[in-house]
């Protein structure tokens, strides 16, 4: 219990530092959707989605990589860090120059003529990323929660100050609404063509002012590069690689892929790419579940890999489960119920609410997706991780026949049943082979019973419809609070016995 205890407040930290910081960022939606085009947004989905693509293969699977060899190889931490950092700098640099040189043809195929300066900024980013991603892994392994939200926090707030002030204030500038003295500066720099670049822009300056802070805590950096030490890491790292490329298809391409196959007209008045910008912003409102996966990730990774000289590690590892799927489900009922509310506050301009169905199949989809991290511990202490090249990249397949077979019959449904689809998928095909290969004791038929209870509340609760948003409000959360009735009821045990032991504490 001390074990799950260290979890729960490692990951308490991650979640407080996520939510600020999604919540930070939340604001960049009213402000997207407020002030730019929803060709702007389409753009930002379709090059954002080709970021994701290439991060993966900037950094090729040695964060895991990294926590594997630090804690379960009987080396010196310090020595696999040195040698991680400088491969993955070196590998970064050699990248970023080639996509920094292919900008102008990048621009061409991807029909953003006359922007090459868009992909300059995309192998600035792809390169920061690649060169903080493990120091920041780094301060995981250390436990070092704090200073690494803190650094996320921090890079979350500049992020959102410079889109503010490129995207807002240099606009009202620009139009004379504020500041009338600084007009004349202001009018010598803003291109008010400008949409999806500011944002580009704004994460640019963001990303390189976090690379002194980032490095002050995870000094001091050697290069090493030792053949003994990375030739195995890169045997265990590169099937991660090919396994995070597939999982960037069915996390994000849904969304780029999204306005390729949207039939012409399909949604009167739309552009496909407009469209493609309504997906996007509604594929957003699923990010309060993404962010609970990924401060979840942050914690358990480094955890599970610390626990594998631990006898019960596998009853440990099915009781993280039972509990994520708890608190997740409950989320999802909570944010779908409500999403009414939430479309209100976050779209500040009509049209984008007409994607809000969707969000409840999102929502599962990424739920199904924690629960295939917490399933994938089995392939990476095993050191089995070949097997992830193959589920993901099933699970990637799926996504993209999803897309092009039902977008063009069933639109936003249709995207969003591609991440459902293949998250869906890629857990059961992951927990059939792992329990024959490091069997875990989960509770599978109550898990079955939570998803399915929960996901028909969450869309029982989002189509009820009154005519009034206050009796729309009462009766959206009675479903919540019937679900965490169920929840009670079906732990109280466990959580009586909880209580008890930490009173006698």
């Amino acid at each position: 219990m001390g074990q799950l205890k260290k979890l729960a407040s490692q990951s308490a930290v991650y979640g407080i530092s996520s939510i600020l910081g999604k919540t930070i960022n939340f604001l960049l939606i009213p402000l997207y959707t407020g002030y730019l085009q929803k060709e702007d947004l389409g753009s930002f989905t379709m090059i954002y989605a080709l970021i994701a693509f290439l991060n993966v293969l900037f950094t090729f699977g040695m964060e895991t990589a990294y926590f594997r060899f630090a804690t379960g190889k009987g080396l010196p931490a310090e020595r696999v860090y040195h040698n991680t950092q400088s491969l993955v700098g070196l590998v970064a640099l050699t990248l970023g120059s080639v996509v920094y040189l292919l900008s102008e043809p990048l621009a061409a195929v991807l029909d953003y003529p006359g922007k090459e300066h868009l992909f300059k900024w995309v192998a600035f980013i792809l390169t920061i990323d690649a060169l903080l991603a493990i120091p920041y892994a780094k301060l995981r392994m250390e436990g070092k929660a704090l200073a690494f939200a803190l650094i996320k926090l921090s890079n979350i707030l500049l992020n959102v100050g410079f889109n503010f002030l490129f995207i807002v204030v240099a606009y009202h500038i620009y139009v004379g609404d504020w500041l009338p003295g600084l007009k004349p500066w202001v009018l010598t720099v803003y291109r008010p063509d400008w949409g999806v670049d500011y944002i580009l822009l704004a994460n640019v300056l963001a990303n390189a002012l976090m690379l002194p802070l980032l490095w002050y805590y995870s000094r001091p950096v050697r290069v090493r590069l030792e053949r003994e030490i990375l030739k195995p890491m890169w045997s265990y790292a590169y099937p991660l690689m090919f396994m995070g490329l597939a999982g960037v298809i069915n996390e994000v391409f849904s969304r780029g892929l999204f306005e390729f196959a949207l039939p012409d007209g399909f949604y009167q008045g739309l552009s496909k790419r407009e469209a493609g910008g309504i997906f996007g912003a509604n594929f957003k409102l699923a990010i309060f579940m993404n962010l609970i996966i990924q401060a979840f990730k942050y914690a358990a990774e480094p955890f599970f890999f610390q626990q594998t000289e631990n006898k019960e590690s596998p009853a440990v590892y099915a009781k993280v489960m039972h509990w994520f799927i708890i608190f997740c489900t409950f989320l999802m009922v909570v944010v779908s119920v409500n999403l009414d509310l939430i479309g209100r506050l976050f779209f500040q301009s009509p049209g984008y609410e007409t994607g809000l169905g969707i969000v409840p199949m999102l929502l599962l989809g990424y739920l199904f997706l924690g629960i295939y991290y917490n399933l994938s511990i089995w392939f990476k202490i095993t050191d089995r991780t070949s097997y992830s090249f193959y589920i993901t990249a099933i699970g990637a397949v799926i996504t993209v026949v999803i897309i092009l077979t039902l977008v063009p019959v069933w639109g936003f449904f249709g995207g969003a049943l591609s991440t459902l689809g293949s998250y869906f998928v890629m857990t059961v095909i992951c927990y059939l082979i792992g329990q024959k290969h490091f069997k875990i004791p989960y509770n599978v038929g109550k898990g079955i019973w939570l998803l399915a209870i929960s996901f028909a509340f969450s869309y029982l609760g989002f189509w009820v419809d009154t005519g009034n948003n206050w009796l729309n409000f009462v009766i959206h959360n009675s479903f919540v609070v019937v679900y965490g009735a169920i929840l009670f009821l079906m732990e109280k045990k466990e959580l009586t016995s909880l209580l008890s032991r930490n009173n006698q504490t």
